[in-house]
Parts: structure tokens; sequence; C-alpha cells
């Protein structure tokens, strides 16, 4: 069912005969799960690791799973968020939706369901992440990016050779202009890390971006650093 790449997820429950029993089933299925059993330590989880999917049980130690979705989503972190809850009212549904979580499902459930729901955000995670490709070339200012030869002209008429992680990073921003691309997902979708190293990583690219491309490399007008967010290439 599950492709050769695993797919991770964050399963966050304090019950710890529930989470063994779902951990179990997930990692049947093929997932690779990272366990959390309260919201402070589902936090630190999601800020140093890279995740297709969080399972999030409301009732927990410390910091409830409603706060810790909130939080998640002010981080400006997309991972999508299926929300486990013994509250099943639909005002409950309808505030655990509105702070972020992508679908919700009520104790007891039928564990089938939960695989598919599971799998199913997933597969639209990956499909929304699939954004349409802008083709082999790209031209901006009196730039021009060549992604299938990985070289540019810069903006002095000079031909520069671009490094496999160049060339990617810049489709992935350039594919998302306007947007704020968080550093998490560029680490993911161009390192392939799914632990964290520092943000320097990805600066040192973004300097280099500014020194070929800019006019001004102090004032850039393409190449912006969101601090504590990520990055954005603009037009």
């Amino acid at each position: 069912m599950v492709d050769e790449k695993k797919y991770s997820i964050l399963l966050v429950e304090d019950e710890e005969n529930l989470h063994e029993a779902l951990k179990l089933n997930l990692e049947l299925e093929g997932y690779e799960v990272t366990s959390a059993y309260s919201g402070a330590s589902a936090l630190k989880a999601v800020e140093s690791e890279y995740f297709d999917l969080i399972i999030m049980d409301v009732m927990l130690p410390e910091i409830d799973g409603i706060n810790v979705t909130e939080t998640i989503r002010l981080k400006h972190i997309d991972v999508p968020i299926l929300i486990l809850s013994a509250k099943n009212t639909s005002a409950d549904r309808v505030l655990g939706l509105k702070k972020g979580a992508d679908d919700y499902l009520s104790k007891p459930f039928n564990l089938e369901e939960l695989i598919l729901r599971v799998q199913k955000l997933i597969e639209k995670n990956k499909r929304l992440q699939d954004k349409s490709s802008i083709g082999d070339t790209y031209a901006f200012g009196n730039n021009t990016i060549d992604f299938k030869a990985q070289e540019a002209r810069t903006k002095s008429g000079e031909k520069i050779q671009l490094s496999r992680k160049e060339s990617m990073l810049l489709k992935l921003l350039i594919e998302n202009k306007n947007e704020v691309v968080p550093r998490e997902k560029i680490l993911q979708a161009v390192w392939g890390y799914n632990v964290y190293p520092t943000t320097r990583t990805i600066d040192n690219f973004i300097l280099n971006f500014r020194k070929y491309f800019e006019e001004d490399s102090r004032n850039p007008k393409y190449f912006h650093s969101v601090r504590g967010v990520g990055y954005k290439y603009a037009e």
C-alpha cells in the first residue's frame, strides 16, 4: 500500500494501551511512527523533524491537542493533522477544524476507518506538495535559469554553473512564488533531511542567490528571508 518511501507519522496519544495498538497497526501498514505522550513533547518533535502526518489526541497532559494544533499552524507548518477526541459534539469538531486540524475522528473509532483517513490525508498532502512545474527554464529581471543544464545567466550576463542543490532550491522557491516556504519544507524537499540541521544551511544558499541575481544584494528584490518562518522568492 505504501510505496518505497516510508511516510512518517507523529502519534500524539497519552493513553499507553491505545498508543501501542495504534503504533503497531500503523507500522504494519508500512508507516514510520514517532511517539509523543504530551503536548510539549509533540511540539518539540515537530520543531526538529519532518512528518507527513500528525495524529493528535485532544486530552493531553500539559498542553491539550487543540492548543498544540494551533501552535503548529502559527509556526506556518502545514503538516496534515488528524485529531482524535472523546468529545464528539459538533462544537468540538468545529473548534478542532477551526484551529487547524484537517480531519477529526471521535473515540471510540473503527481502526480501519482511521487507517483509511490517514492514507487519504497523506495522499492529498503529497498531491499539494507536487506543485505544477515551471518548466526547464525561467527568466526574471536580467537573469535566466536553466534547471536541466544546472546553469544560469546572471544580471551581468555572466554564465554560472549551479550545484544540484542550488538548482533544486531555486526551483522550489520559484514554484511557490510570493509564498513563504517554511524552512522545514525546504530541508525535507531539497536536502531530504528528516531531522533538521541549522538554518545556516539554507541561509548560505540564499546569500549566494543574492550575489548572483540581485542588483543590490543588501536590498534584495527577489530572495527574501522571513525571520523564524522560512524563505520567499518574490517578483
